[in-house]
């Protein structure tokens, strides 16, 4: 019986200590704009910056990121990137799956010379958006 009590207060103790090192890390967007692809295939001009105040969401517990839009959309992290660093920028990269099960590339961007101006990039085969961030504490 004190064997059964040991091993349940150890479960909980495991559960309770691989929670506490989970992350979730929440941002707020300023703004956003897209970038497209042409009948031809060619990149067009980016859309003009639409201001916009939504709640974004990095669950590395979860492996997921999630952008709470009108459309909520979901991004499943299959594989985390090594970091990028240079004398400009610092980008954290994801390849994922969205909602509908399609591929993407989603990237975290700090642009040092931009006094650290955040961005998250969502990069399709046909178009990008993206997000000006900022930490946001809930």
């Amino acid at each position: 019986m004190a064997k059964i009590k040991i091993i349940i207060i150890l479960a909980f103790l495991c559960i309770g200590l691989h929670k506490s090192y989970s992350q979730t890390y929440n941002f707020k967007t300023s703004g956003f704009s897209v970038l497209e692809k042409d009948q031809k295939g060619k990149w067009g001009k980016w859309s003009d910056l639409d201001l916009v105040n939504i709640l974004v969401k990095l669950d590395t517990d979860k492996s997921r990121i999630i952008v709470y839009s009108e459309a909520i959309q979901v991004f499943e992290i299959i594989d985390y990137h090594p970091i990028e660093e240079n004398e400009s920028d610092c980008v954290y990269s994801f390849t994922c799956k969205d909602n509908n099960g399609d591929d993407c590339m989603l990237s975290i961007i700090t642009r040092k010379k931009q006094d650290n101006r955040k961005q998250l990039y969502i990069n399709y085969d046909n178009r990008i958006i993206v997000y000006n961030i900022s930490n946001f504490k809930s």
